[in-house]
This record gives C-alpha cells, structure tokens and sequence, in this order.
C-alpha cells in the first residue's frame, strides 16, 4: 500500500469514528471539536482530522465558524420539529413508492430488519447499548422504503435520518416517559406488510410524532437543557 493510499485509509477511518461519535451524542452541542485533542485520542494525525470535520461540515453534521474552527452542531427544538414534519412527508413518499413496488425480497428484507431490530431491543443493559440499536433503527426504517425505486429521495432520506439520529438518540438516553419500541415498530412492519397504503403512511407518522413528542417533553426540563450546554464554548 502505498504513503498515499495509507493516508487516505487513515482519514477515512477518522470521518467513520468522528460521524459516528457525533450522532450517538459523544459531543454535547456546541462542544468545540479541538483537532490537536481529537487527533490525540484517535492516534491521528491533524490533517486526517481536519479533512474528516471538513467532509462531516459539508453534510451538516459538524458546524464550521470562520476563524473559530470546528464546533459539534446545536441542537434545537424548533429545528427539530422542522426536521421532524419533513422527515413525515419525503419518508411517506417514500414508502408509497416502495409499497406500490412491492416484491416478496422487499417483504423479507423488512422482517429480517426487524428480527435484527428486536435482537437488539431485548438485550440487556439497552441504554447502555443505544449505538447498536441505533443501527438496527436505521437499517429497519431504511428497508421500509427500500423499494421506491429512486436513489434521489433514498438518498434525501439518509440525510434527514442523519440529521435526526443525534435527537433520537438522546431521546431514548434521557427518556421521560415510557415507550415500547418494538411494540411500535412490530405494528408499523405489519401495517406495510398488510399492504393498506394510507393506514401504513399513518403509522409512520404516528410513529415519527411519538419522539417529537418524547423531545418537547425533554426540552421543557431545566437539567436537560444545562446538561445540553454545559460544555458549550464560552
């Protein structure tokens, strides 16, 4: 391998750690993202880590101030709910298309996320392990509208669900109110494995409203918004 292909190995893993810390909360919002630190504690050098922030800043993972550096993004109840009712529209779109496209490999593909989603939602010690069940969310809903037949809005999805990840997980990290997980995401498979468009492009926005709603409870107590700042630049 060569110096070059090495180098660009290197900051590939540094953007894979460094997006992943950021959707799973690792960085409170508004955190300063130091690349000497970051750099240090990953075993990287500065310009892996400088490229990695750049490619997360241009997908908005990662807000870049001029002459101030790199800062982990805010996190804000009224963009979140903005977030959350296009997040409803594209992704209902979405799985009209993919319902009205319907195959027996779709079928299968959604049951077996789920499989994998309940795996992962039975085993113990849960909120200690969001990162795995926030894969497994992500590869459910993402098999959900699989089938619609356009890379474009797959592609528009991912981004919404990106932008979306850091609120859900903190949702479920700080949960108020009691909330069975598979209970609704057994429903919502069977409602689009029963094939009633309207009734499954309901219950997924059921399902999307529910954290919308477990967030505005969130952000409506004092400890949680300072433990949202707390380590906010001065």
């Amino acid at each position: 391998m060569s110096d070059t292909d090495r180098k660009t190995t290197r900051a590939t893993q540094v953007y894979d750690r460094l997006r992943r810390e950021i959707l799973t909360g690792h960085f409170r919002p508004l955190e300063k993202l130091r690349i000497d630190a970051i750099a240090d504690e990953y075993g990287a050098g500065n310009n892996a880590v400088r490229e990695a922030l750049s490619r997360l800043a241009a997908e908005r993972l990662v807000d870049r101030q001029e002459r101030r550096g790199f800062t982990a993004p805010a996190m804000d109840l009224e963009a979140w709910q903005t977030l959350a009712r296009t997040r409803s529209l594209v992704e209902s779109l979405a799985l009209r298309e993919s319902m009205l496209n319907r195959t027996d490999a779709w079928e299968e593909r959604i049951v077996l996320a789920y499989h994998h989603l309940a795996k992962a939602g039975r085993a113990e010690g849960f909120q200690q392990d969001l990162p795995k069940w926030n894969v497994e969310h992500r590869n459910f809903h993402r098999a959900l509208i699989a089938n619609c037949g356009s890379h474009w809005l797959l592609d528009f999805c991912a981004q919404l669900t990106d932008q979306a990840q850091r609120y859900i997980y903190v949702s479920n990290l700080y949960r108020v109110s009691p909330r069975d997980g598979l209970a609704e995401h057994r429903e919502l498979m069977e409602v689009v494995l029963d094939g009633e468009i309207a009734r499954a492009e309901a219950a997924l926005v059921a399902h999307y409203e529910k954290t919308l709603v477990a967030l505005e409870e969130l952000f409506q107590i004092e400890e949680f918004l300072t433990t949202l700042v707390a380590d906010a630049p001065r």
